[in-house]
């Protein structure tokens, strides 16, 4: 494989890596704050959205109950912004690694909890899922895809090549 075609995999690859992960958090973000019943959207719906997920974070039994509910209502902003951020492509290398920190805090926390013998509602997607085998499975699934994002990404700033957003190949100069 030549020097062009591993840098335009390695691209066509960041591409897609970082619109799944950005479609991921996106969709995480829009299942906890989106109204539980058929009442449309408000800003007190969004609350009391906010306000259920709170009760699944404090399932975890982690977090002191002063900071069950800033947490609650700070973490689906927070993945909207990243997804949108991954969306974008820009600073892919950092939207990337806090994508890593943020799955990678999230696989360690369903672990805990699963190794306690906690039977909850894991809250990843909105109410309803079960943490279990298949949620472990899958935070290691999408981890192991937000680190190689990461790591390819900074490869290729390492090598010196345009940080592009998009998968097309980085022109070739005229000599």
């Amino acid at each position: 494989m030549t020097r062009e075609s591993k840098s335009s995999a390695a691209r066509i690859f960041l591409l897609i890596g970082r619109l799944i992960l950005a479609g991921i958090f996106l969709f995480a973000a829009y299942a906890k704050l989106k109204p539980q019943t058929t009442v449309p959207w408000s800003a007190s719906s969004v609350k009391i959205s906010l306000s259920m997920f709170a009760l699944q974070v404090d399932s975890y039994q982690l977090l002191p109950v002063k900071l069950v509910s800033p947490v609650a209502h700070l973490l689906p902003p927070g993945e909207l912004f990243l997804g949108l951020w991954l969306l974008t492509g820009i600073a892919l290398r950092f939207s990337s690694l806090a994508a890593s920190l943020l799955i990678g805090g999230f696989f360690s926390v369903v672990v805990r909890t699963y190794a306690m013998g906690l039977e909850i509602n894991c809250g990843c997607f909105g109410p309803g899922e079960r943490l279990g085998v298949g949620t472990i499975v899958r935070d290691a699934s999408l981890l192991a895809l937000a680190l190689a994002v990461t790591i390819v990404a900074f490869w290729i700033r390492s090598r010196g090549e345009p940080s592009s957003s998009s998968a097309l190949p980085a022109p070739q100069r005229a000599d």
